[in-house]
């Protein structure tokens, strides 16, 4: 066994954020001694500069568009002001308590945490300042940051989405560098908040990774609420002054506001930090595994944000328990990137898990797959609470549902059972069977997949 209270263990894990984290964890629980080593704060950027302060900004901002609305409800209210200040105590309170629990597991599993700046020195060494700490295994998962184009300097009022989380004032007009994810919620929380929003996006549509029915439908939706963009152009370049940004783009279109947003994707953050010294092979700074995600190097593995695929907390989560468990030996099934889950938290919310109608034709051949689109005009939750939208489920003809695409508020809570649906390929007929409560949105679920099946009855043949 490894001496614990030295330098030596069984696995050193560099980077503590949900895959870093999570392979700590897991491996604890297995019975192996972890060293779990991190620059700055465990729970990385999902908990600190991510997933849960954007979502809290969205929950802030969900309430204020229901007391401006109100009045459609029958309730009279209005929306006074905007407190950034109590809207940010109470986002850093939610982080809060969720990084002492994260922390007080931590430490119930008798993790060793090294805080500082690791640096892969070897095929099992990780030093930290003067300390070199050695595993059996070493399990990368160091992240990603937040990119920028060439020749765009990030500064004064050019902000990335870490800047954004800790803005202690709501911007009056705000141009949005890409329209993803990151973008999109940004969008949908300044625009509930007052401000004049447009996006800028070099692809053909907002949220490009999605089905295209959804992206149209989703363009709608911000259109309606005012959210202007401009698709497929090109940024071209950006001054800025006491006023605010002056943004051009390569059409010749410019355009005032008080910030700029960048957000075009996170990069991995693979600089510095010894990988390539050691023999493991970088494309664009992305760490290449096979789809054990082992590196081909030593024992040495690479989770979450630093391997090429979709960024998302909750897959580095996974592919962490993954790492930990082939180490324990228990040969887990590999996880297949299709088969998780993605969602955007703005309003109105998207969410999707499997293929695209165009992937699943490129994959399965274009008269092989069949589509079926529920509208939830025909839902009584999403009647209640006022929303639009549609599921879309894409299926292999006569066979399982190879897509569930789903847009509306809240509907990212519905993606469970579409995860289970397409993971377990589920034929329509079976979904049909089961009984959803009525009336929840996710009772909009069995009535497409019973339309699917053959026997709809809120929707037409």
């Amino acid at each position: 066994m490894a001496d614990t209270t030295g330098t030596a263990f069984d696995i050193v894990v560099l980077g503590a954020g949900s895959g870093g984290y999570a392979a700590a964890l897991r491996a604890a629980q297995l019975g192996k001694n972890v060293a779990l080593i991190e620059a700055d704060k465990v729970g990385g950027t999902c908990l600190h500069n991510g997933c849960i302060p954007t979502k809290a900004l969205l929950h802030a901002a969900e309430l204020a568009d229901n007391a401006r609305d109100g009045a459609h409800f029958g309730v009279h209210s209005t929306l006074e002001r905007i407190d950034m200040a109590g809207v940010n105590q109470y986002k850093d309170t939610v982080i809060g308590g969720l990084y002492k629990g994260l922390q007080g597991l931590i430490k119930s599993r008798k993790i060793t945490v090294v805080e500082g700046h690791g640096k892969l020195v070897g095929p099992n060494a990780v030093q930290v300042g003067d300390t070199t700490y050695t595993g059996e295994h070493i399990v990368l998962a160091t992240g990603s940051y937040a990119r920028s184009l060439p020749g765009l300097d990030i500064g004064g009022r050019v902000i990335t989405s870490d800047q954004a989380l800790t803005l202690d004032w709501v911007p009056k007009s705000a141009i949005i560098l890409g329209g993803g994810v990151i973008g999109s919620e940004f969008a949908s929380v300044w625009k509930s908040f007052g401000a004049d929003v447009t996006i800028i996006e070099a692809l053909p549509h907002l949220v490009p990774n999605e089905d295209v029915a959804l992206s149209k439908a989703f363009e709608r939706q911000f259109r309606k609420r005012g959210i202007a963009f401009n698709l497929g152009v090109r940024f071209q370049g950006v001054t800025q002054d006491d006023n605010g940004v002056h943004v051009s783009l390569e059409d010749g279109k410019t355009f005032d506001a008080d910030v700029l947003l960048v957000a075009v994707g996170r990069g991995p953050r693979t600089s510095g930090v010894g990988y390539e010294d050691q023999g493991i092979t970088l494309d664009r700074g992305f760490v290449i595994t096979d789809e054990k995600l082992h590196t081909g190097v030593a024992n040495i593995w690479a989770v979450g944000d630093i391997v090429p695929g979709l960024q998302l907390a909750h897959r580095g989560f996974a592919q962490g328990i993954f790492v930990a468990e082939q180490i324990a030996g228990l040969n887990p099934q590999p996880i297949v990137e299709s088969g998780i889950p993605r969602v955007t938290y703005s309003h109105p919310e998207v969410a999707s898990v499997g293929l695209t109608e165009a992937a699943a034709k490129e994959v399965h051949g274009e008269d092989a797959v069949e589509i079926l689109e529920y509208n939830l005009a025909g839902n009584g939750k999403s009647k209640i609470l006022d929303t639009q939208g549609f599921i879309k489920l894409v299926r292999k003809k006569d066979g399982p549902v190879v897509g569930v695409h789903m847009i509306g508020d809240r509907v990212g809570e519905l993606i469970g059972e579409g995860q289970l649906i397409v993971n377990w390929e589920a034929y329509p007929e079976d979904v049909a069977s089961l009984i959803h409560a009525h009336p929840t949105q996710n009772e909009a679920l069995g009535e497409a997949h019973l339309a699917l099946a053959g026997k709809p009855l809120h929707a037409h043949n």
